[in-house]
């Protein structure tokens, strides 16, 4: 039987506020204390109302250090460094995720002899500015094992040859497809995104195409679901484009509901775009999740989608600027629905968190 391992996982992100970033890691904290490993997570406070924050951290089976917000950015900084450091001292291993995570862990390495691991998603690994860049450089450097969401991820840094990094993927929790109510929606065919309503999502690319399906789907409805972010600036571009008619904003919505607009839908669609500032989609695990309540998947090329779909079979890689290809993936995948179906579920097996977990605790263990 294996000897109980402290572990502290320090990340930039952390629920219950949203953000790929943090509900990796809080199921990563989640997993691992599931495993008979004692966690702590240290995370930044995210909104002034610290009490949502607090509600959700005594709910949880691992302990959560909260970085208060400063008016005084440096002080935060300070505090940062401070709880990290205090921290790190009473545990065996460290677990680095996100952008500042990576730079104080890396930092503590010449303090302290433990175990380092760093998660990389992709855009605080992707910085434009050559210090920034640089200082990422380092840092990744001082870690022991870095593990990659994806290959996509790992290829941002592949010139940096190093030797002690490996892919794995996002997990997620499987939730049983008829435990799940459906949302009856109206059109034909219902295209759905989940995710923050910005450039990085690639809502855009889909709206902007969207005027070349509804001669072939006068019916079609695009669903966007997420925090609104850009959601104005989308509404006027659609009205521009005359397709507003086919597009339903819903914001940011519960699990629950959330579930119901997938599986109603026909086709989730991700056609992500990597940003001028080197933001970039690291994996794209909503896919999957819509994969395991059998909705096939269109997703951009040139990303981390790439490892979230199995081309052909649980869904389509296209470029993202392509309406013809867009549409061929639509007709492709509707004339050939039950198969991609059953693919998606298939694939979607693979990503559970049991089957992640274990990945991690090799790593940790080793």
């Amino acid at each position: 039987m294996r000897s109980t391992k402290k572990i502290v996982i320090v990340t930039s992100e952390f629920p219950p506020k949203p953000g790929g970033i943090g509900n990796h890691a809080y199921n990563l904290a989640k997993q691992l204390t599931s495993n008979d490993f004692e966690v702590t997570v240290i995370a930044d406070q995210r909104v002034a109302n610290f009490e949502k924050e607090k509600e959700f951290d005594t709910c949880q089976p691992f302990i959560t250090k909260r970085i208060k917000i400063e008016k005084i950015r440096f002080l935060m900084y300070l505090n940062r460094i401070s709880k990290i450091f205090g921290t790190i001292s009473q545990n065996d291993v460290v677990i680095a995720s996100g952008k500042f995570s990576l730079w104080a862990v890396a930092f503590a390495t010449f303090f302290y002899n433990k175990k380092y691991i760093a998660v990389i998603h992709g855009s605080e690994v992707n910085f434009k500015k050559s210090f920034l860049k640089k200082s990422i450089d380092y840092s990744l450097n001082r870690f022991h094992k870095i593990i990659a969401v994806s290959k996509y991820t790992k290829s941002i840094i592949d010139y940096l040859n190093l030797k002690n990094i490996k892919v794995i993927s996002n997990g997620f929790d499987l939730i049983e497809s008829k435990n799940i109510n459906k949302e009856k929606l109206s059109g034909y065919p219902n295209l759905i995104t989940v995710g923050s309503v910005t450039e990085r999502k690639g809502q855009k690319n889909v709206i902007k195409m969207l005027s070349n399906l509804t001669e072939k789907y006068p019916m079609l409805q695009y669903h966007i679901v997420g925090s609104p972010l850009k959601r104005e600036a989308f509404i006027t571009l659609a009205k521009t484009m005359n397709v507003d008619k086919h597009i339903i904003f819903y914001g940011m919505v519960g699990d629950e509901r959330k579930n119901a607009l997938l599986k109603g839908s026909d086709i989730f669609v991700m056609l992500s775009e990597n940003t001028k500032d080197g933001d970039v989609e690291g994996f794209g695990i909503a896919l999957i999740e819509a994969n395991s309540l059998r909705i096939p998947t269109i997703g951009a090329k040139g990303c981390g989608i790439e490892d979230a779909i199995d081309n052909f079979k649980s869904g389509i890689l296209i470029d993202n600027k392509s309406p013809i290809a867009f549409k061929k993936a639509i007709v492709d995948i509707l004339n050939d629905y039950e198969s991609f179906q059953d693919n998606s579920e298939r694939w979607a097996s693979k990503f559970t968190w049991d089957i992640i977990i274990d990945k991690y605790i090799k790593i940790i263990e080793n």
